[in-house]
């Protein structure tokens, strides 16, 4: 068994050295995923990034240049697609006929996958139309238009659903209760959902595995939480070089930043802390200051897109990994 035969046992979807190149211009740029088998998955990156144009790649709406992707355990090519069903999405906006009711266009989603009328009816009361079902999409309110488009991504109880920025232009409220009905099917039906955004407050709040890119290119895949740095802690005394001899006995790393007079140490726990203040204490020290610091999240998301060439070691999916 190969590298990408065992990342496909528990991965929902897998690209390796995926390319969609138009002329010259590369809109992806040699991807890398492993999305984990269920739960939630945020491709996150700006406007541009390529992140709808990977989500085309992965439905076989347009095709790729090159590289290979595996969806749900089948090697994914030209010639062959996942079974129609398997999988739902909507991409750049829910898509509708605005003159039909909720209902009628979920019955012409369900008829086309030849599945009983009556699944129409049970998804929209799913994600929060029931009362709605007869009123004209176009009489829709923008949050209830997103609904119903995960409606019919959703008719068929797909195994992965793909969701090109579903929050996208919706007032607060509208945004709270679509993040929070993405959410529950993905804990209540086991789907796996891909979920694409520009915002990183949005999918901070659902997804605990993320991609981040950026002109096309994969640029971290982990947990939003690894890609903050450690940080480090301040420490501003009555007289820096004597502290820093204390430090460089005790083997602890340490940089002096002159303009502020502060010793720099890398992150430590509480009591290893508390014993050095102690001891610069009884060597005659006034400690003026203790600032641990860290560098915020959004600090280093945008440090990372704004320069697409750096590259964040990307974890390996494990088996079992947490949902």
């Amino acid at each position: 068994m190969n590298e990408y035969q065992d990342i496909q046992s528990h991965a929902a979807v897998v690209t390796k050295d995926l390319v969609k190149s138009y002329g010259t211009f590369k809109a992806v740029n040699g991807l890398n995923l492993q999305v984990p088998m269920g739960g939630v998955y945020g491709l996150l990156g700006p406007n541009g990034a390529g992140k709808s144009t990977t989500m085309k790649l992965l439905l076989g709406l347009t095709d790729a240049t090159s590289g290979r992707m595996w969806m749900l355990g089948q090697d994914v090519e030209r010639h062959s697609r996942i079974q129609p069903g398997r999988v739902g999405s909507m991409i750049e906006g829910p898509s509708f006929y605005p003159s039909l009711s909720g209902l009628d266009n979920c019955r012409m989603v369900a008829d086309y996958l030849g599945l009983p009328s009556n699944s129409s009816t049970a998804v929209l009361a799913k994600v929060g139309l029931r009362g709605h079902e007869d009123k004209k999409a176009k009489d829709y309110s923008l949050g209830m238009k997103q609904r119903l488009g995960i409606a019919m991504a959703l008719i068929s109880h797909p195994e992965l659903l793909l969701l090109d920025e579903p929050t996208n232009g919706l007032d607060a409220e509208a945004v709270v209760e679509v993040r929070q009905m993405i959410m529950d099917l993905a804990a209540s039906e086991g789907v796996t959902v891909i979920i694409s955004s520009h915002i990183l407050s949005e999918i901070e709040r659902m997804a605990p595995v993320v991609g981040i890119i950026a002109a096309g290119r994969l640029l971290y895949q982990g947990s939003l939480e690894d890609l903050r740095d450690e940080g480090h802690i301040d420490l501003r005394v009555s007289d820096p070089q004597l502290a820093a001899g204390t430090l460089e006995h005790d083997g602890i790393d340490y940089g002096y930043i002159q303009e502020s007079g502060t010793l720099r140490i890398p992150e430590s726990d509480d009591r290893l802390v508390g014993s050095l203040v102690a001891q610069l204490v009884s060597q005659g020290l006034q400690v003026y200051r203790v600032a641990s610091e860290r560098k915020s999240l959004e600090d280093a998301f945008l440090e990372l897109v704004e320069n697409t060439q750096a590259h964040v070691p990307q974890i390996g999916l494990q088996q079992g990994a947490s949902r």
